[in-house]
């Protein structure tokens, strides 16, 4: 589903609303800042497992902002521009390399226009019960990630005791690799 990325309430909302229709269980996968969204709304009782495509997996009390504010030395620095009209955007000129290094440039140019706006409040918004602390979760590690560190990952992976797989590929993985996400998420509905 497409969130809406206004609020972590309004996404989490939109995520339950499909939840609520599904008709048996379910397995609920977030790449990058929709790793938060399943790490919230993966309460659900029809959820049944958690997976994190190159994703934020924060804990109780934390933020795409807090989770973000000191990176590991000589991690890179995501191109986020400065807030306009309580919205974010990716600078395009940097997109590429930092978050589709791996995909052909005519599709990340693409991936760069067409980038959807993510709310302020989205980014502040702190997890009250990760879910991952009760559900089986699967972690993909993109070990070229631009975004999110490979280290980041592999410490919120490790903490949410999380099956882990890692690839090399970008941020982008699910476009430049699609198999290997596919892999798993089968593994997980296995």
């Amino acid at each position: 589903m497409q969130n809406p990325t206004t609020s972590l309430g309004a996404d989490v909302a939109v995520t339950n609303q499909v939840l609520d229709e599904q008709d048996g269980d379910v397995v609920l996968v977030g790449h990058s800042y929709g790793g938060v969204v399943i790490t919230e709304s993966g309460r659900h009782p029809k959820v049944k497992r958690l997976v994190y495509i190159t994703a934020f997996a924060p804990d109780a009390g934390e933020s795409v902002a807090s989770l973000i504010a000191n990176p590991p030395p000589g991690a890179p620095a995501p191109p986020i521009l400065a807030p306009k009209d309580g919205f974010l955007f990716l600078d395009k000129a940097k997109f590429a390399a930092s978050f589709a290094a791996d995909v052909e440039p005519e599709r990340a140019d693409f991936m760069a226009r067409s980038e959807v706006p993510w709310g302020v409040e989205a980014l502040q918004a702190a997890v009250t019960a990760p879910a991952w602390k009760t559900k089986p979760s699967f972690y993909l590690v993109a070990k070229e990630d631009g975004m999110i560190p490979p280290l980041a990952q592999r410490m919120m992976a490790q903490r949410a005791g999380a099956t882990v797989r890692e690839a090399d590929g970008s941020h982008a993985i699910y476009v430049s690799k699609p198999e290997l996400v596919a892999d798993i998420i089968e593994a997980a509905a296995a």
